[in-house]
């Protein structure tokens, strides 16, 4: 075997802490938080969530300066994304039951770096959420008293002219998120209790914009008169597809408060689900009935659906629709305040993150400390920076946290499970499970989970090898029977799951590079049509390859909590509309998403990587065990070597599973 020189080990040990993954508890249940949640507590959270800013301000903003009409078409678009996207957290939420939502699900499947990355981007995707909603909030409340908090503050506090800042500090902004702070820090149930009263509101309003707006319809809206229903073509509409990701951020708020639910494996999915479907149609409907109402080019963008209603002559149905929207706002600005601290938890937990934020406050059960920290954070944004800069640094953010998600769910499929070799419970997160007895030789024997499996006895292992010679079903991450005979000389000396890994990856930047020249070529590039369209040929079938790669191997099958369907299937075209829309975003937006990824790395590698508590478990003293192992050659090996997390072998193993393997060969000579 090759080995690596003297100089680059320091550079492989670095690469082994970057990726080593996190190492769950056998008992998924457990928890220093509160589990008391119900599947409807999580179903209002998420439409909650979702059902705010985006459909009182967003709208009307996608619709005048974007999409026209067709931000009915863009809504579509952006749903579907968001649904492909939901299935995978659906799936991790049910099956990882921790709090941490993205950086959590990549953390136990691609590695360290990346869920510490993708947790840094979670963190501020929630913080601009909640100063975005806080702003419309206020900008909403403004428009009821004819603006005169803004021109109050502006002749009579300040005002500045500064590049991407807002024109003004937006004290009420501010102070609705301290106050919110405030009520999430007396823990779940109270916020709870809140979030159901402003949803059956906002809920109660959306039915009255809808039967009272359908009645005031006017079709020739939407006539060419009027610039037709697309005046700016499929481009604004795919632009707005973009930008109307903000509206359903939300959801990702069950799979954060998984570890607070009382049966996560059954609610997480089915509120995922109602929630998102609830949310897609409140906003596809609500935007045809506002583009109906009024002509789409004279929307006013900071209160669309109050305005149209005043100008068609209905001001007391515009000021119901404003208290509506003020309702809608608080249950987006509960979410955010309440899966932000517990994202910050999670991280600081597991070591990578300041400690003093895994504090829980023994009475309520919330990490107070992060709720007031952030929550102040996110006040100070609010009072800063304007909300159109904000949202569209918020769609970068979610995008890139949908593609890792999507991309950890195909790399944990056909991955197998390191559980079973270390001979301990089992992890399922079923909380009515029992743990699983010690292995016996019968199910010993039918374990197919992994290449390399850990017996009792020499006649287990004997036993195997026989069975092994009539063609039954491989182990998760190997290649299917079928396939064996034409792609194993190519890729049958991989470990499992390790060519799944790679094809991920190509998948990855096959996706981005295709997007790049589908949106950049014939523009900014200036390529001529045959490069163009050998770029795109390219690309494509490194898509497509990469895709078929990894249906050839053999996957988890798992039916005791929810799995995605079509896998790869829909995590693979999850990542390409994700990659696409974020192509969408401006140079701008991706400048400020660069310098908020070094400081991200500043902080990882200043404090994470040496707190990390996977890096002080990797230090703890190794137990002892012993272990016959089938080779894929068929050979018969005895090891004795430490257990490590993650299925890692000490090195000094390898020098008696030598010895060992060369009295294998000795008896199996003498018979």
């Amino acid at each position: 075997m090759a080995t690596c020189p003297r100089g680059c080990a320091p550079a492989v040990r670095l690469c082994q802490k970057l990726n080593r993954l996190k190492t769950l508890d056998d008992d998924m249940m457990a928890t220093s938080l509160k589990r008391c949640l119900s599947t409807l507590d999580l179903t209002l959270m998420g439409v909650g969530g979702m059902v705010g800013s985006g459909l009182y301000v967003l709208t009307g903003t996608v619709a005048k300066d974007t999409a026209g009409p067709a931000v009915i078409i863009s809504f579509l678009f952006a749903g579907i994304a968001s649904l492909l996207a939901a299935f995978c957290y659906a799936e991790f939420g049910a099956r990882i039951p921790k709090t941490g939502s993205a950086y959590m699900f990549t953390y136990v499947s691609v590695g360290e770096i990346w869920a510490f990355l993708i947790g840094w981007n979670v963190i501020l995707e929630n913080m601009i959420g909640g100063a975005a909603v806080a702003r419309a909030w206020s900008g909403y409340l403004d428009s009821i008293f004819n603006h005169a908090i803004q021109n109050y503050t502006e002749t009579h506090i300040m005002q500045w002219n500064v590049p991407f800042l807002a024109h003004y500090p937006d004290l009420l902004a501010a102070g609705i998120l301290v106050v919110a702070s405030f009520f999430i820090s007396f823990g779940v149930q109270v916020s709870s209790y809140l979030n159901h009263i402003f949803s059956i509101v906002s809920m109660g309003v959306i039915v009255f914009i809808l039967v009272f707006g359908f009645m005031l319809a006017e079709p020739a809206n939407w006539s060419q008169e009027q610039g037709g229903f697309a005046p700016y073509g499929m481009s604004g509409i795919l632009a707005g597809s973009a930008t109307c990701f903000y509206a359903f951020v939300g959801f990702d708020v069950i799979a954060s408060s998984s570890e607070e639910a009382k049966n996560p494996q059954k609610a997480v999915p089915i509120a995922t689900a109602i929630s998102l479907v609830l949310a897609a149609t409140a906003y596809i409907l609500v935007s045809t009935v506002l583009t109906l109402m009024v002509p789409w080019h004279t929307l006013d963008p900071n209160s669309a659906l109050a305005d149209a209603f005043f100008r068609r002559g209905y001001s007391w149905a515009g000021v119901v629709v404003a208290v509506g929207s003020i309702c809608a706002m608080n249950t987006v600005l509960l979410c955010n305040l309440f899966s932000l601290p517990r994202i910050v938890y999670a991280m600081a937990e597991d070591g990578l993150f300041f400690s003093i934020f895994a504090r829980v406050n023994p009475i309520t059960k919330v990490p107070i400390n992060a709720i007031l920290v952030f929550g102040i954070l996110m006040a100070t944004m609010a009072l800063i920076f304007d909300l159109e800069a904000l949202v569209q640094f918020l769609s970068i953010g979610t995008l890139l946290a949908y593609t890792f998600v999507a991309a950890s769910i195909i790399v944990l499929r056909f991955q197998p499970d390191k559980s079973s070799s270390k001979g301990t419970a089992s992890t399922s997160p079923n909380p009515n499970a029992e743990p699983s007895p010690a292995p016996s030789e019968s199910q010993t024997i039918t374990e197919d989970n992994e290449e390399l499996k850990q017996y009792e006895s020499f006649s287990d292992k004997l036993q195997l090898v026989e069975r092994q010679k009539t063609g039954e079903r491989r182990g998760v991450g190997q290649l299917r029977a079928w396939w064996e005979p034409y792609l194993d000389k190519l890729v049958g000396d991989c470990e499992p799951g390790e060519v799944v890994a790679f094809c991920v990856m190509t998948l990855i930047v096959s996706s981005a590079s295709l997007c790049a020249v589908l949106e950049f070529g014939n523009k900014q590039l200036q390529l001529p049509v045959w490069s163009f369209t050998m770029l795109v040929v390219i690309f494509s079938l490194a898509y497509l390859l990469s895709l078929a790669l990894i249906w050839v191997h053999e996957p988890q099958k798992n039916h005791k909590t929810f799995q995605v369907p079509l896998v790869p299937l829909t995590p693979a075209a999850s990542i390409l509309i994700n990659v696409f829309l974020m192509m969408k975003l401006s140079l701008l937006t991706w400048i400020r998403f660069t310098v908020w990824i070094g400081i991200g790395l500043f902080v990882y590698f200043g404090y994470g990587i040496w707190h990390s508590k996977e890096g002080i478990r990797e230090l703890q003293p190794k137990d002892m065990a012993a272990r016959y192992v089938v080779l894929p050659s068929g050979s018969l090996v005895e090891t004795v070597q430490s257990v490590q997390p993650d299925g890692q072998v000490d090195p000094s193993a390898h020098h008696i599973s030598a010895s060992a393997a060369s009295t294998a060969e000795e008896c199996a000579g003498k018979r």
